[in-house]
């Protein structure tokens, strides 16, 4: 992967002196990929793999091919009536079709992204919360196997009108003949593949001129209010964020990126999806689970010999279970740079990785709302391990003290919550325009952190509620407000506890009501059997007497995840039969600091790398 030269803080300043827009002339996506595809027309652009086995063939489909495909998408749902302001929710693994669906959509209306693996009742809400006028999946064998449920779902609401249903099993011209021709009610189901190719594709039969300021997408976060809430993003969000990426990534038309995060998430859609394409790359696209496809991890390494891969993206459980699969004879040279993001990744397993793979691992940092990213150790300069790296160009990025709007701004190195500003900040959540920009167009991250005099940005904790557990947002009002329902239950407040593999994984702590009895076992399977999200489900229940709480009696969740963190450090080190204190406290600079003392100093720092946490022994 060839580097750019934005190699620090200077660097990206003179970048900026060249306004944006004149860097990327296309106002929206369909555009953007039009341009592409006519300079890099016979050249591979996804190459698809249905499976984990290595031996196999890709289904190849080129940049001709995809975007013509594209432009049927646009006219099939322009056939349906769609205007521009319309939505369609796909609920689909990562198929061959799954790119053409997202930006044939966005030529046409909007589109929204749907986690497959959410339950049917928070599907359900989210397609409603959309107003969702055309809804599509994918048959069975794919991956997910929902269209019952996603048939009657769609009975369920008013402003759905149509099922497109994607059968990649299916050959060129080949009928589905178990698939019904309508839901129970009656709105009609119409094979994907049929119907677009049907459409011509020399030409969008909308004759649509798409606005840089129109929206594009809507994508759900976690949010701090239990159903997630939808994001969405302008065409100008995403233009801008692919261009941008590819030049800071130094993005070559000779590149390959493997892809196995999920294309309901802004990653792979945009930071490794748009981005890559716009650069003329070819994407591997690795079986509709992707990373959660069995075998697929054992055989990475392997895959990326095969095909040539030269960049990949992935969470921290990526690379830590990569380190326990074997290289054996593959030759992995090709492998350049390995994106890391969505969750912060230890500097012991980051040292880890590049000395076991030889491969640079770089780490960026962003959110939903800011398009996918905000900032990134830049490939072609210093990467300082533990930090998220530089503000991307043509992005404000500071770090300030916030109660109901900005107090004030930080000093260098005094923790704050992290502000941004700039082109691919997003217009606020759907229905609350301007929610979550504080005054002066600054979007609230919820994460508390630094920034050096370098003007590298250090993540210290987090000001929101919110759960990462592989990368995957939980809102823990999801599980907060099911015990709510509790009789036996007075207060519940849920956190993250760290885990060497996960990141966090949701705990809950409770107090009981007046002469109430709590089962734990009971509770724990009552929570599992109601939650609406199963990965909500928390792997650790405790009673407490009394919740701490703050001046105004509002619960202070800060001293319940130095609670977590104590005793999950605790319990990692008696398993191992090291003696130890341990206790955890603020540090000004650093956030969160777990203070070890103990006589096997070396052995507890060995068995606590993956954590990411800061670690000091005594």
């Amino acid at each position: 992967m060839e580097k750019t030269a934005l190699k620090s803080i200077q660097d990206i300043e003179v970048y900026e002196r060249t306004d944006w827009r004149s860097r990327y002339t296309a106002n929206n996506t369909y555009d953007l990929l039009c341009e592409v595809a006519a300079k890099f027309e016979n050249k591979p652009a996804i190459e698809y793999l249905p499976t984990a086995a290595v031996n196999q063939a890709p289904i190849v489909i080129t940049y001709a091919e995809l975007i013509r495909r594209i432009t049927q998408t646009a006219n099939l749902l322009n056939d349906l009536n769609l205007a521009s302001t319309d939505v369609v929710s796909y609920v689909l693994p990562n198929l061959a079709e799954t790119h053409e669906i997202i930006w044939g959509t966005e030529a046409t209306c909007i589109v929204n992204a749907i986690n497959p693996f959410l339950q049917p009742e928070t599907i359900a809400k989210l397609l409603e919360a959309a107003n969702t006028r055309v809804l599509i999946t994918a048959a069975s064998g794919s991956g997910i196997e929902m269209l019952p449920e996603l048939f009657s779902i769609a009975d369920q609401l008013d402003s759905l009108e149509a099922v497109l249903v994607v059968d990649s099993g299916l050959q060129p011209g080949e009928a589905h003949t178990l698939l019904p021709k309508t839901t129970e009610s009656g709105k009609p189901v119409i094979l994907y593949q049929s119907a677009r190719d049907a459409q011509p594709s020399d030409r969008l039969l909308s004759k649509r001129g798409i606005r840089r300021d129109e929206v594009a997408s809507l994508f759900h976060t976690g949010g701090t209010t239990g159903v997630p809430k939808l994001a969405p993003h302008t065409h100008e969000n995403e233009v801008f964020m692919a261009c941008v990426l590819s030049d800071v990534l130094g993005s070559s038309a000779s590149d390959k990126m493997l892809i196995g995060l999920p294309l309901f998430h802004t990653n792979a859609v945009i930071a490794t999806g748009l981005t890559s394409l716009i650069a003329g790359q070819t994407i591997l696209l690795a079986t509709p689970l992707g990373y959660r496809t069995p075998g697929l991890i054992q055989n990475l390494w392997q895959l990326i010999s095969k095909h040539g891969v030269t960049c990949m993206s992935g969470v921290p459980t990526i690379y830590s279970a990569l380190l326990n699969v074997p290289k054996e004879d593959s030759n992995i040279s090709t492998l350049k740079t390995a994106i890391c993001g969505a969750a912060p990744i230890s500097p012991e397993l980051f040292r880890r990785f590049e000395a076991y793979s030889g491969v640079e691992l770089v780490e960026g940092y962003g959110l939903t709302e800011s398009t996918v990213a905000a900032s990134f150790n830049p490939p072609s300069g210093e990467k300082r391990i533990g930090s998220i790296g530089l503000r991307l160009p043509y992005t404000e990025m500071r770090t300030a003290i916030v109660e109901e709007g900005i107090v004030r701004f930080c000093d260098v190195d005094e923790i704050g919550t992290i502000l941004i500003r700039g082109p691919h900040v997003f217009p606020g959540y759907l229905g609350q325009e301007k929610s979550g920009i504080l005054p002066g167009g600054w979007l609230n991250s919820g994460d508390l952190g630094r920034q050096d005099a370098d003007g590298y940005f250090w993540l210290t904790g987090r000001s929101k509620d919110l759960i990462i557990r592989g990368g995957h947002n939980i809102d823990p009002s999801i599980i907060e407000n099911l015990l709510s329902q509790r009789e036996d239950i007075a207060l519940s407040a849920a956190v993250g506890q760290p885990d060497s593999y996960a990141g966090e994984l949701p705990c809950v702590y409770v107090v009981p009501t007046p002469g109430s009895s709590i089962d734990i076992n009971e509770l724990s399977d009552w929570i599992r059997s109601h939650i609406a999200e199963r990965a909500a489900a928390p792997v650790y229940i405790e009673e407490l007497e009394e919740m701490p709480v703050t001046a105004v009696g509002k619960i202070f969740k800060p001293t319940l995840r130095k609670m977590a963190t104590e005793r999950v450090v605790t319990d990692k080190l008696q398993a191992a039969g090291i003696d130890s204190t341990v206790t955890v406290s603020d540090d000004k600079l650093r956030g969160l600091v777990v203070y070890i003392r103990t006589d096997r100093k070396d052995e507890a720092a060995k068995l606590l790398s993956d954590f990411a946490l800061n670690f000091e022994f005594t």
